[in-house]
């Protein structure tokens, strides 16, 4: 369906992939796996037509549509949520106007006989199948649908675009795309703006669509249940495997152990010519013998071991400071914006040493809760915080405050303190920014190098309530990885806002679901509450029935 011939993308004297080739076909789900900036956003960019590559082809069939989905876009002002998601119909205006303008070209024409009436022919029967097969008398039902889908109320269909947040004007742009029913999507890190029932949805949405996808995400759980190939892109090359990426992963360590071990056999050979040809290069006998070993090892090409996407990250929080035994108490906690109400009489207590998850559909309070316990924002009733609380926080929106013009090595020495100052290059290594990548500029960096930089400044200070609202986006699945397992270690309180299941499974053993208005404490890890919410909406539903 796409064919992807020798594609090479050079920029600022490196290459980021040389001369890559691969098909998309009908049904196919792909994973775009590889280490933050190894060039996956670049690619499906390519792919969406929507930048160019150095050198190379994207070739599709010419009714071939393709729709993408970026990390970051901003929706069109000026219509409703319902009428900019209607857009996604707009073409089809377009093909009806094009079929009359046909139909009117044939009435007039008499050349009856000739190959290119015959051609009008066929082309205006193509087109009137094409759009007779689209059932538009539900196009309205299935709009509505897609919006539920995604998190949105009915009471939404009718507001202007201009006041949702961008993650919900991402929603929109996802719905839009879905329902043009696309013959490839590309989404990039689709999962970011959704909470944990909207990715519920997409999972499902992807499955039982049968055309082909391709896309880059960081959760886990989410690639694992839809993807069933998954290509890696991985210094300059790639590598396809028919896999899921629970599967590729296996097959990725077998790979690279065969590459290591061809490598450690021809590095041995070369070592062993090189001493042939010192200890025989004044030896006249073996003049041939030494010139053929010169020639073969100036034509030897290298064996290289693809990097390890270990990362090296070995993130280890700060020992925090003793905080009182309750770090967190909430009295009657309220929160309303005019006349819509977030929530009302949240009470709940966080004890020191707790790691908490605040969950909950985009909108229902969670980020307005952090902010409250921050100070930032008035609400009602009464917030205490424990004797002796430091509170180190990292927003959503963190990564983006960090100042473009400055160096990595400018951003972390500015903020480090005592003797800290003496370890920022083992610092800086341990996050992947050793040696010339702590020199970069922050405006260079992709978003996922740019959350690490911005965890890192976090890390500098020890505290001993640690607010994290959404720390994952943009992470990949490693340095993820490594995060789970030095929040598993930190001997603090821990509050994370996050919709990503496989990082608070094992991490969290509270769970604060913020919906209906309220907040509702759940003594249990984030799959114990899934399985029993999933249990009370069927006790609803029954209800509803009788």
């Amino acid at each position: 369906m796409v064919s992807v011939d020798g594609l090479t993308v050079e920029f600022g004297g490196t290459t980021l992939f040389k001369d890559i080739s691969f098909q998309i076909n009908e049904k196919d789900r792909i994973a775009l796996m590889g280490k933050n900036g190894a060039g996956k956003s670049t690619l499906l960019k390519i792919l969406a037509g929507v930048r160019q590559a150095t050198r190379g082809t994207v070739s599709a069939p010419k009714d071939c549509v393709i729709a993408y989905l970026p990390q970051h876009l901003m929706t069109e002002d000026g219509r409703t949520v319902f009428e900019e998601t209607a857009q996604a119909f707009a073409h089809l205006k377009e093909i009806e106007q094009e079929i009359e303008r046909l139909n009117n070209e044939l009435t007039e024409r008499t050349d009856y006989e000739s190959d290119s009436y015959m051609e009008l022919i066929e082309k205006v029967t193509a087109l009137s199948e094409k759009f007779y097969a689209i059932d538009m008398t539900h196009f309205e039902e299935d709009v509505e649908k897609t919006l539920l889908g995604l998190g949105f109320e009915r009471t939404d269909f009718n507001r202007q675009t201009s006041e949702f947040s961008g993650g919900w004007r991402m929603r929109i742009e996802l719905a839009k795309l879905l329902l043009k029913d696309p013959d490839v999507l590309l989404l990039d890190e689709p999962t970011n703006h959704l909470d944990i029932e909207s990715i519920q949805w997409l999972e499902e949405f992807i499955k039982t669509s049968s055309k082909a996808v391709v896309l880059i995400s960081h959760d886990r759980k989410f690639v694992d249940a839809i993807t069933t190939r998954t290509i890696e892109v991985t210094m300059g090359r790639i590598y396809d495997y028919k896999a899921s990426y629970s599967h590729y992963l296996e097959l990725r360590k077998e790979r690279r152990e065969q590459q290591r071990k061809q490598y450690e056999e021809q590095q041995k050979m070369i070592r062993e010519t090189k001493e042939f040809i010192e200890r025989f290069k004044g030896t006249y006998s073996k003049t041939l013998q030494v010139q053929s070993r010169v020639k073969m090892l100036e034509k030897l090409e290298i064996i290289e071991v693809d990097e390890e996407d270990t990362s090296q990250l070995r993130l280890k929080f700060p020992p925090s400071p003793r905080s009182g035994s309750y770090p967190v108490q909430c009295d009657s906690v309220g929160k309303s914006y005019g006349d819509k109400l977030i929530y009302s009489n949240a009470n709940f207590t966080i004890e020191r040493g707790d790691k908490v998850a605040f969950v909950g559909r985009n909108g229902e309070g969670k980020s307005t809760m952090v902010k409250s316990i921050m100070g930032e924002i008035e609400h009602d009733g009464k917030i205490t915080l424990g004797h002796n609380v430091q509170i180190g926080y990292f927003a959503q929106n963190q990564a983006s405050l960090l100042d473009d013009e400055l160096t990595v090595f400018q951003t972390i020495d500015d903020i480090a303190k005592g003797d800290i100052r003496n370890k920022i290059r083992d610092l800086l290594g341990a996050f992947m920014f050793g040696g010339e990548e702590s020199t970069r500029k922050v405006k260079v960096l992709s978003g996922g190098e740019r959350t690490r930089l911005a965890i890192l400044k976090l890390l500098l200070e020890p505290v001993n309530l640690l607010i994290l609202d959404e720390p994952t986006n943009h992470l990949d699945l490693k340095t993820k990885d490594v995060l789970k397992q030095a929040l598993q270690d930190y001997d603090g309180t821990l509050i994370v806002v996050s919709h990503d299941r496989d990082f608070l499974d094992g991490l969290v053993t509270k769970v604060y679901e913020f919906g209906q208005k309220r907040v509702r404490e759940h003594l249990c890890g984030i799959y114990e509450f899934l399985e029993s919410k999933k249990m009370e909406n069927l006790q609803e539903l029954e209800r509803k029935d009788k």
